[in-house]
């Protein structure tokens, strides 16, 4: 979605995970998929910091730093790497730079992927907090990404994704004041959080 006038930009950084990929073996479609959904899914102007590297803890501990402490990123993604392979390495390099973990993002992630393919509980993806940045790790797959971060509103119930609440996380971290796409995904915040559009009357605590 194109951004709007007025609205805070953000930094996301954005590592794909692969050692074929960064190799030149295939093409890596992490990378496209995550900014064509974040694209659409924020109004804020984004400035882009992306990596494309292999797996290795080491290397990507020190992009994760890299990307937080010298780029400034406010949010980071990872997709690849999760699984139980000896090569899968990417929750043990992320564990290592946080300074605060939270679990629910690899919980509701699992859950989502649950609905479609039994081999989710495989998946060891996490959520952590370092500095004032987010970042998590998410699945590799293309489809399994938009439905991690979007959910699934046309199940019975609807099952919330985990951007809803990644904006607010970024505001209690201090970072910028993340605007959605309602459209495509609906931003949770409590009342005394939300502030008002142009027009709107502030919202009650």
């Amino acid at each position: 979605m194109t951004s709007e006038a007025g609205l805070a930009p953000v930094r996301i950084g954005l590592v794909s995970i692969s050692d074929r990929a960064s190799a030149g073996i295939y093409e890596d479609k992490g990378l496209p998929s995550l900014q064509d959904w974040l694209g659409r899914a924020l109004r804020n102007p984004i400035t882009w910091e992306t990596r494309l590297i292999p797996d290795d803890q080491e290397g990507i501990s020190a992009c994760l730093r890299e990307l937080v402490d010298e780029a400034h990123c406010d949010l980071v993604l990872t997709t690849g790497g999760t699984g139980p392979a000896p090569r899968d390495v990417t929750p043990e390099a992320t564990l290592a730079v946080a300074d605060k973990l939270l679990p629910g993002f690899g919980e509701q992630m699992r859950a989502i992927s649950l609905r479609f393919v039994p081999t989710a509980i495989l998946s060891r993806q996490v959520g952590v907090i370092r500095g004032k940045a987010l970042v998590f790790n998410l699945p590799g797959q293309p489809k399994s990404i938009a439905e991690t971060l979007q959910g699934l509103p046309d199940a019975q119930p609807p099952v919330p994704g985990i951007f809803a609440a990644v904006p607010y996380c970024i505001d209690l971290i201090g970072g910028p004041y993340l605007e959605c796409d309602p459209a495509l995904c609906k931003a949770f915040r409590p009342k005394s959080a939300q502030r008002p559009q142009p027009g709107q009357a502030p919202a009650n605590c």
